[in-house]
């Protein structure tokens, strides 16, 4: 087990309180935003569900849903949260190597994930894979601006292991430098503000 993955086991017991308190508005908005792009017909992926934010409003949505985690101990509290939801299953996953068929998914949603890895474009390129063509590929990822970077900056130290801290603008240049150049982007505001990435797969 790596320093991030002990990190997030070790917070799994608190994370609500970050959700649903210090970047509550944020996220109250970015789960609206989510519900609306799945649709009742989707087959989803659910990537670095956390404590279940996002998969509280994509498993009602969609026909069936798999939500994954690395940290065995987050996705524990998603599974308690979410097991009435009979669509759902929920496994322990890696972003950058899924056990997945290639073109399984209708909607591949990973949330707030991609600032945290050594290899964003390895984990893009493993998320375009298990879409089908025609799917989406959603990505919100957690934004920075300068009077936020202290909070940002005390998580990392406690050892979330931020490997990017994105503006609106490098966020959205990251996506065309990785070979997207046909995505929209959502704004969420808020404490931490949020940009969603949407692609379609060709």
């Amino acid at each position: 087990m790596n320093k991030s993955e002990q990190f997030w086991d070790r917070v799994a017991c608190v994370y609500d309180f970050f959700v649903n308190v210090i970047n509550a508005k944020t996220h109250r908005l970015l789960c609206k935003e989510i519900a609306s792009l799945i649709q009742p017909t989707d087959i989803v992926l659910e990537c670095a569900c956390g404590t279940g934010m996002l998969t509280k409003v994509i498993a009602p949505q969609c026909k069936k849903l798999v939500a994954t985690d690395f940290s065995k101990k987050m996705l524990q509290r998603t599974e308690k949260k979410c097991k009435h939801f009979a669509n759902t299953d929920f496994k322990t996953a890696d972003i950058t190597d899924f056990d997945f068929d290639a073109a399984s998914f209708d909607k591949v949603v990973a949330g707030n994930v991609i600032h945290l890895l050594e290899q964003p474009q390895s984990a893009l390129r493993e998320l375009e894979r298990v879409c089908r063509p025609g799917g989406k590929i959603i990505v919100p990822t957690y934004i920075t601006k300068r009077k936020h970077n202290k909070i940002i900056n005390i998580y990392d130290k406690m050892g979330a292991g931020f490997k990017n801290k994105f503006t609106f603008a490098s966020y959205e240049q990251f996506f065309i430098d990785t070979g997207y150049t046909d995505v929209e982007f959502i704004k969420v505001e808020g404490k931490i503000p949020c940009s969603v990435a949407v692609i379609e797969k060709k």
